[in-house]
């Protein structure tokens, strides 16, 4: 039986810095934006409603080191509760952030059900802590998601429910990341190599090609010793030429092209669990043009899943 989608918003902005003294991040306006291009009528959807986050704060945390860390904590489980009861239910979730500390959230539910893979599609890392201490309180959780999801943190964000890690690293693949040289002095970004992760940065699918690539992450996801896998797509993937409304654009990116081969190959798979967009910033879009060709990519790529209009 062909399983349905189950479109969840959470519009989380816990994990980022703010883009300026006073102003919140816009990516809580996410799922509205894509709603509002026909997301779940063009996907044939469920509506399964919305998370809703703490109010955001930009002061620091010393008590986990991150900014806004005991409310992402919070967060974290109340998200874990809905995704894990679509899960249960034979739905795949498709959840709208928000920022990519909504990451915590959706493992954490996996988790709590068994042993689930991560297919980490991202232009950035999210593993590499600063070398230097000074911004302890001031951690972005939506810069270090894969690594609080794998165990590398504080207890209070990486043990919720005494479930550390909520992935292990040798079930996660790291697709299409771009580790900029200049970063290397400030971030410990030779870190991830160090890992049991299976890394496919930037480099290797453009020499691969978006399809082979895709077939050879599917095939460490598909091991058996996991459930299923999740599909974490932040959209900074994406070439900063198609995709600028983000916080940190991406000189190496993506084309949509390459995305939605990639996007096809996993959707495939009856080993999906559920998957999430994060970074889209509609405030930085404010002709909804991004949104609209991102949106009419991910319906053209859950079309491989034959449920779509």
């Amino acid at each position: 039986m062909t399983r349905e989608i189950a479109v969840l918003d959470a519009p989380s902005n816990l994990g980022l810095r703010p883009p300026e003294p006073g102003h919140l991040p816009g990516v809580w306006r996410l799922p509205r934006a894509l709603r509002a291009q026909g997301l779940l009528e063009r996907l044939a959807a469920q509506d399964a409603g919305e998370v809703r986050p703490p109010e955001y704060s930009p002061a620091p945390d010393p008590q986990t080191g991150f900014r806004n860390g005991s409310k992402i904590a919070a967060y974290s489980q109340a998200l874990s509760k809905r995704v894990a009861a679509l899960v249960k239910k034979g739905l795949i979730p498709l959840v709208l952030g928000g920022d990519c500390s909504i990451l915590l959230g959706n493992m954490l539910a996996l988790r709590s059900i068994g042993e689930y893979g991560l297919c980490f599609i991202d232009g950035h890392q999210d593993f590499a802590y600063p070398r230097s201490h000074e911004y302890l309180g001031y951690f972005a959780a939506a810069g270090l998601d894969l690594g609080l999801v794998t165990g590398h943190g504080p207890d209070a964000l990486t043990n919720l429910n005494g479930l550390k890690p909520f992935v292990r690293e040798p079930n996660v693949v790291a697709l299409g990341f771009y580790d900029d040289p200049a970063d290397a002095a400030d971030y410990e970004t030779e870190a991830i190599y160090r890992s049991d992760i299976r890394t496919m940065p930037i480099g290797a699918v453009r020499a691969l090609g978006a399809q082979h690539t895709a077939r050879s992450a599917l095939r460490e996801l598909e091991r058996t010793e996991v459930q299923g896998f999740w599909i974490h797509l932040d959209v900074d993937v994406l070439d900063q030429t198609v995709m600028p409304t983000v916080d940190s654009p991406n000189p190496r990116g993506l084309s949509y092209r390459d995305l939605i081969e990639i996007l096809q190959v996993l959707l495939r798979s009856d080993g999906l669990a559920g998957m999430e967009i994060t970074i889209l910033d509609p405030e930085l879009d404010p002709q909804g043009r991004c949104a609209a060709e991102f949106t009419a990519a991910v319906v053209e790529s859950f079309r491989s899943r034959s449920i779509v209009k």
